[in-house]
């Protein structure tokens, strides 16, 4: 199977890029990176982009009438590069039919919330807010309803109450690097499989006893 040919869109300083390029680097991920777009001239992730040798566009948003022109510039991008799977790695931008129709279920974001619990872009704050003890990252696939799509992944941390927004994005970052480069790997290796809501995971282990609790039970 040939390397599967990822795009990647990123607006901030890329760690998520630095875990999924590390992963591909290795040979973890079967795939090539063939292009990062940013929306932001001066994000950090550009550079660290190019020290991987990694192709670069800026595609600023803010030069566009509307976010379907946009979402059909980054488009148009994405398919003279031979991009084969949209990444979204802290991408800050809600993308459009513009760009979800031309890459039908091959456009995948990871949330830092366990959805549906938390959408939108202040899944940190809410979740310090709420008082949950369990908190988490979504890798899924994108539709035209903000975090939504099918889910592929999931990672759970505990929360201790009282903490704030920066220790709870801290640790859900931590898993972030975790599942969403073992989620690309398997779109690459085309283990995966979407029926209506649910995603099978060709070769999945079966699911065993393990669980996460918070806070830890106490021994008896």
């Amino acid at each position: 199977m040939a390397p599967l040919s990822i795009g990647i869109l990123a607006s901030g300083s890329g760690t998520n890029f630095d875990s999924i390029a590390a992963a591909v680097r290795c040979g973890r991920i079967p795939a090539h990176l063939a292009l990062l777009i940013c929306n932001r001239p001066e994000a950090g992730v550009l550079a660290k982009a190019a020290h991987q040798d990694v192709a670069t566009q800026v595609i600023d948003h803010r030069g566009f009438s509307g976010r379907e022109e946009f979402d059909g510039a980054v488009a148009d991008a994405l398919e003279a590069a031979g991009v084969e799977l949209v990444v979204m790695a802290g991408f800050d931008r809600i993308v459009t039919s513009a760009l979800l129709r031309r890459f039908p279920q091959r456009v995948v974001n990871i949330h830092p919330a366990l959805l549906p619990a938390f959408r939108g872009s202040h899944a940190q704050n809410q979740t310090a807010d709420y008082g949950v003890t369990i908190a988490g990252a979504t890798v899924h696939f994108v539709d035209e309803d903000v975090d939504h799509g099918p889910i592929i992944m999931q990672g759970a941390v505990p929360v201790a109450p009282g903490e704030s927004a920066a220790a709870v994005q801290q640790r859900i970052l931590a898993v972030e690097h975790r599942i969403f480069p073992e989620a690309l790997r398997l779109l690459a290796q085309g283990r995966v499989r979407v029926e209506g809501r649910f995603v099978h995971i060709q070769g999945r282990r079966p699911i065993g006893g393990e669980c996460l609790v918070s806070p830890p039970l106490e021994d008896s």
